[in-house]
């Protein structure tokens, strides 16, 4: 059996699994989350790091935002993939997207030795390999023969593992609470330690609600139908 054909139906056997959809659906929105500040501090043109901050991995970013709009438009490409994943209908191409661009996050960071920042750059990474990997069906094509080929009986069509509906409400939300908590600090919002005194600060962790909230709502209707 050729290697493509296992891959193939060892994936299927996977999109078969509901907890592994859950992991799924939750990492597409997690990555797409992690270009939200990053992305809009660079379409507002808002430097990256301190200009104080010295060092290669600091002077690259200096430099960075020296170039102006090319700087501008890396953060409207990373603001658009963390759309597409975080709608799950297109996460596909938001995958494919996120892929070159964390390639290159992560082999800088590496090289410029900055090995915390690192460390999670490589996690990311594997994570976004993960996501084209479960759509490999979607794109090996892209890959294959020209041929046409042979078309394969259509079989029963199998009820949802998980209700993408949902679930691309839950990252909308996600993606629209957390623009309302950057315009209600006047700025990107990044917590830095306990702000007691920043309606922010409160309204952060109900980000981390909505994949809850959203999870209890499908089980509850799975359970009901």
């Amino acid at each position: 059996m050729p290697p493509s054909t296992t891959l193939a139906k060892s994936l299927a056997s996977a999109h078969r699994l509901r907890w592994l959809n859950l992991v799924v659906v939750n990492l597409r929105i997690l990555l797409g989350f992690a270009f939200l500040p990053a992305g809009l501090k660079k379409v507002l043109a808002q430097p990256f790091t301190d200009p104080g901050n010295t060092g290669t991995f600091h002077e690259f970013l200096h430099a960075f935002h020296a170039t102006g709009f090319f700087y501008q438009f890396v953060g409207i490409v990373q603001l658009t993939t963390a759309t597409l994943l975080m709608t799950q209908t297109f996460a596909t191409l938001g995958a494919l997207m996120a892929l070159p661009v964390f390639v290159a996050i992560t082999v800088f960071c590496w090289s410029t030795q900055v090995f915390p920042t690192a460390t999670m750059a490589s996690l990311m990474l594997l994570g976004t390999c993960a996501l084209v990997l479960w759509d490999y069906d979607k794109w090996r094509a892209i890959f294959g023969s020209f041929r046409r080929p042979v078309e394969a009986p259509a079989e029963p069509t199998a009820p949802p593992v998980v209700d993408i509906t949902l679930w691309r409400s839950c990252g909308i939300g996600i993606l629209v609470l957390y623009l309302a908590i950057c315009a209600l600090a006047g700025g990107i919002y990044r917590p830095r330690g306990v702000e007691l005194d920043n309606p922010a600060f409160y309204l952060l962790p109900l980000v981390a609600l909505f994949p809850v909230v959203t999870f209890i709502i499908e089980q509850r209707r799975r359970r009901a139908a």
